[in-house]
């Protein structure tokens, strides 16, 4: 019988043991990027949906990645303060709601099983009152990368990046 310890495990990094694979991972966000860009979806609007996945899956590393990126591509300390409360916010446009929505749908997919189809097809509907069908895709695409990046981290056990922070 193991006695639990409060000193964590060291956990392997995956993408140092299969650096093929993260590069692989790390193309697929290039791309995602090219498809914000080809679809107009700015910066701002994809960082604050990183920060919102990262929150949900738990990644104190991502977060200590993308809250840094948000402010710097100009989501206000006021919309990052209060993106854990979005539904019952009303700082957020219709745009950013709508990308939040199906940010929390896709990434809570991934952790609830199953998916109610009709929870989907309500966050898209309301994504396309809004966005391009193009634009929902590369939404989408982002989505499912950040979440991505944050199991890789987490599995790994990567540290938090203090660089920037006081």
């Amino acid at each position: 019988m193991s006695e639990h310890t409060n000193t964590p495990r060291k956990l392997p990094y995956i993408d140092k043991a299969h650096p093929a694979l993260f590069k692989a991972y790390a193309n697929v966000s290039t791309q995602v990027h090219k498809a914000f860009d080809k679809a107009g979806i700015g910066r701002e609007l994809v960082e604050l949906v990183n920060v919102r996945v990262s929150q949900i899956n738990g990644c104190p590393t991502c977060l200590s990645i993308h809250m840094p990126a948000a402010r710097k591509a100009g989501v206000t300390d006021l919309e990052l303060d209060n993106v854990a409360a979005w539904p019952t916010s009303d700082i957020f446009s219709d745009a950013q709601r709508a990308a939040l929505h199906l940010a929390e749908v896709l990434t809570r997919s991934s952790t609830a099983a199953p998916l109610a189809n009709d929870e989907l097809h309500e966050a898209v509907g309301a994504a396309l009152e809004v966005f391009t069908e193009e634009q929902v895709s590369a939404l989408e695409w982002g989505i499912i990368t950040i979440n991505s990046f944050n199991r890789i981290s987490i599995a790994s056990g990567h540290p938090v990046m203090r660089a920037g922070y006081r």
